[in-house]
């Protein structure tokens, strides 16, 4: 993958910049040593690493304006960085980028139950939001595998989903407002606390925007009471592409669960030598699970089983139990690190619509044999969001690089049958190469024009979404 070349000018001065970024914030605030920079070199997509010029870990909106405006005034790129588990190499520096982590910007600002909202802000983990307000009745919905450790900021960045995001949506349809800080340090409050604000719709655009508009540093989201009961299924077939067609015919019966996930073989196994789930020996399973009353999860739960018998299952387990709901969870939530023990991987996002599942799964299959790596699919079936898990050997030559043509095949192939480059990782640097296949240049270009009015310098998370020669044009 090609980086830009980092600016000189910036490099030459980076004693200077360091000192006013120092007087702006604690001493403890400001990473400069080569030695502690290199912890910020790369997010989860470990195969490019840059250790950047300095990183930045203010604890408020305040501080983060102040170094904006810094980095606006010496004409430095930014890199903003959540808890850095962007799977697409979202917080990738450059070398002649400032880092700006929100790791300590974990505080709640505000609750309330009446209006189910609650403010805070977006170092805050996923999953401790929910766990601040459960005691009360109430979640927060969306729930990315990563929820132990991703921050609310990079889930605005990317647009985030989850396993249940097939009942409540994504990050988008749980966000209502943002404190956002500008390129040049200017801070804006876009939404509110209500489900439809005036104008146009802003968060709409910055949700999902990657870091290239601006750095959210506060979210308003919609918290929602908790339903009075849930309970999964789990069901195994003889072969992915029967497993895939179960999917399509419960999402056409119209039949809504909370979430529907697969996993195929290879993960199946390694989730049972990691967590030891109980899962059955079959080719892949699905999770379903619905919630409701008691008489709701019944009746839905009929109805899914009866669907999925018409595709002779190999095994049709139901949970019984709280006990055997989390067994049932526990090897899907396990399932990327366990993944991670048995070899190096790629983890892809593409999304299709729910009736290709059949036919992509087959294809995969095939560009498996054609490129002679390994593939472990486990994924959102519900909403069609594929995470088909590559599996390489970094220290042998040549494999990243097939490892990457693969999963470019992969891409193409979802934009193909009517779906697109990413459902929740976003693009980074991963698919930047990839946006030319899903959009015209027209399309590219309108995109950038956003970009311009938010960030006229181009100096937000620089060699990320854009082709390089955009963002090079767009900077000279």
């Amino acid at each position: 993958m090609e980086m830009p070349v980092p600016n000189p000018s910036i490099l030459s001065r980076k004693d200077q910049i360091v000192l006013r970024l120092r007087a702006a914030l604690s001493d403890d605030a400001v990473i400069w040593d080569h030695r502690e920079t290199r912890a910020y070199e790369c997010d989860a997509l470990t195969a490019y690493r840059c250790p950047p010029l300095a990183v930045c870990l203010p604890a408020s909106t305040d501080e983060v304006a102040s170094v904006m405006r810094i980095c606006h005034d010496e004409g430095v790129p930014v890199v903003p960085r959540g808890a850095g588990t962007s799977l697409a190499g979202g917080s990738l520096p450059t070398a002649d980028a400032v880092v700006i982590g929100v790791a300590r910007m974990t505080r709640t600002l505000d609750i309330s139950y009446r209006d189910r909202i609650m403010r805070v802000q977006t170092g805050r983990t996923n999953l401790s939001v929910t766990g601040e307000i459960e005691t009360q009745g109430f979640f927060y919905a969306p729930d990315p595998s990563s929820q132990l450790a991703c921050a609310i900021a990079g889930n605005i960045a990317m647009n985030s989903g989850g396993a249940h995001c097939l009942k409540y949506g994504v990050t988008t349809n749980n966000l209502l407002g943002v404190t956002m800080v500008m390129a040049d340090g200017e801070v804006v409050e876009i939404g509110g606390e209500t489900l439809e604000s005036a104008g146009l719709d802003l968060i709409g655009l910055i949700c999902g925007s990657e870091g290239q508009l601006g750095i959210v540093t506060e979210a308003v989201l919609r918290i929602l009471p908790k339903p009075e009961g849930a309970r999964p299924v789990l069901i195994g077939f003889d072969s992915n592409e029967v497993a895939g067609a179960c999917v399509s015919d419960i999402i056409k019966a119209g039949i809504l669960p909370v979430a529907i996930e697969f996993m195929d073989r290879p993960c199946i196994r390694a989730t049972e030598d990691f967590a030891k789930a109980g899962y059955p020996d079959c080719e892949a399973l699905l999770i379903v699970e619905v919630e409701g009353s008691e008489a709701e999860i019944n009746a839905q739960l009929a109805r899914i089983v009866a669907i999925a018998q018409t595709h002779q299952p190999v095994e049709l387990r139901e949970s019984r139990s709280p006990e055997e709901s989390a067994r049932i969870w526990l090897g899907r939530k396990s399932a990327f690190g366990a993944m991670g023990q048995i070899n190096d991987y790629m983890c892809l996002d593409g999304t299709i619509p729910v009736s290709e599942l059949p036919r992509v799964l087959r294809r995969i299959g095939e560009l498996s044999d054609e490129y002679g790596l390994k593939v472990g699919n486990v994924f959102h079936a519900g909403d069609g969001n594929m995470h088909p898990l590559i599996l390489f050997d970094a220290n042998k030559p040549g494999d990243l690089e097939k490892c990457e043509a693969m999963g470019a095949d992969i891409l193409r192939l979802c934009v193909e049958v009517g779906g697109c480059l990413t459902g929740e990782h976003g693009v980074g640097v991963e698919k930047r190469d990839l946006m030319g296949h899903q959009y015209a240049a027209a399309d590219l270009e309108a995109q950038m024009q956003v970009k311009d009015v938010f960030d006229p310098d181009w100096l937000l998370n620089p060699a990320k979404v854009f082709p390089l020669q955009a963002t090079a044009d767009r900077r000279a």
